[in-house]
């Protein structure tokens, strides 16, 4: 029987032409899973030299560099063989009430070009209604404790919202690789922790954050700032920086979060709505005793945009043999 799903037609886009391998005219777009499942084995039976290794990308849209350094990723673990895919699909249960999803910056015809030049082979830009053909589904993943804390604790519901439509385009896509983007750290490690707990047969790659030559993060929501207000958002990477460095100093734990964190309350129009320095396999808080790798995250408002950043750090052991706050207490 034929899911209600793939009898619906989208008006956000018309397929680019015949469901094939990407050619000088870029990637085929198909919107409905009927036509994806097509485009997938069309690709198997017409490319040249092609495998069955395919690499997906999933976005919202407003495609950035940041983003195509995902898709060149993609293409490479695909090899010359293999099939890249990218989903652009803004997704409504990752975004809370009062957010910006329906002001969320949306052009396909833009990205479309973007990808043609990256080495996107098929575009899925579905509709809410292909995605989520009754609704709100009435099961959804839960991110369990990694999604309660730093994002979870701010945004409620958002990256169980996430793994939700991510499982969904895992199922509809059967990639053997799927590429994330480090900046959004906590997604990466809920991604990754729901494939591991799950048991699903994809590998999971994160890809190093793209920045501007100012050191400001890429995201699609910097489209948002001011002229003014950019420069205040740069107090992020500016602090995550600052805060790396204390920790390859030997300085301890609370000091590079004093330090993150002085630089962000200087800043102008710079609210914080979380800094917290935490285990890169659980984002639970490190003691101030430890040393080792750390992730430095942050989260902010500059002006009416909230952006995200991460720096990951390594905390150095005071070369002098002094203790760190909270190591003598730690042995009572």
């Amino acid at each position: 029987m034929t899911h209600p799903a793939e009898r619906e037609t989208s008006s956000q886009a018309e397929p680019a032409g015949p469901a094939g391998p990407a050619g000088p005219a870029g990637p085929v777009v198909v919107t409905t899973r009927s036509d994806l499942r097509d485009a997938m084995a069309i690709w198997a039976m017409t490319a040249p030299e092609a495998t069955d290794r395919r690499a997906v990308v999933m976005t919202m849209g407003a495609l950035h560099e940041g983003h195509l350094d995902l898709v060149r990723r993609a293409r490479a673990e695909a090899g010359p063989g293999g099939q890249v895919l990218v989903t652009i699909f803004v997704n409504p249960l990752q975004f809370g009430a009062g957010e910006d999803l329906d002001s969320y910056p949306r052009d396909l015809e833009r990205d479309v070009a973007l990808l043609a030049g990256a080495g996107a082979d098929v575009v899925f830009a579905p509709a809410p209604d292909v995605v989520y053909p009754d609704g709100d589904p009435v099961v959804r993943v839960s991110a369990g404790r990694i999604g309660e804390v730093l994002e979870g604790a701010f945004r409620p519901g958002h990256l169980d919202g996430v793994l939700t439509v991510v499982l969904k385009l895992m199922h509809a896509t059967r990639p053997d690789v799927a590429l994330f983007g480090e900046k959004d750290a906590q997604q990466l490690l809920a991604v990754r922790r729901m494939v591991r707990d799950l048991d699903l047969d994809v590998e999971i790659v994160g890809v190093p954050t793209r920045r501007d030559e100012d050191g400001l993060a890429l995201s699609s929501r910097n489209a948002y700032l001011s002229d003014e207000e950019r420069r205040s958002a740069l107090a992020l990477s500016r602090a995550l920086r600052a805060g790396a460095q204390q920790a390859a100093g030997g300085a301890g734990a609370a000091a590079v979060r004093a330090t993150a964190s002085g630089i962000l309350n200087e800043a102008t129009d710079v609210v914080v709505d979380y800094l917290a320095l935490v285990d890169p396999a659980t984002v639970e808080e490190v003691p101030a005793e430890h040393t080792g790798p750390a992730l430095l995250l942050v989260a902010a408002r500059v002006g009416t945009t909230r952006l995200i950043d991460n720096q990951a750090v390594d905390v150095v052991a005071p070369s002098d043999g002094s203790e760190t706050p909270g190591q003598e207490a730690s042995r009572d």
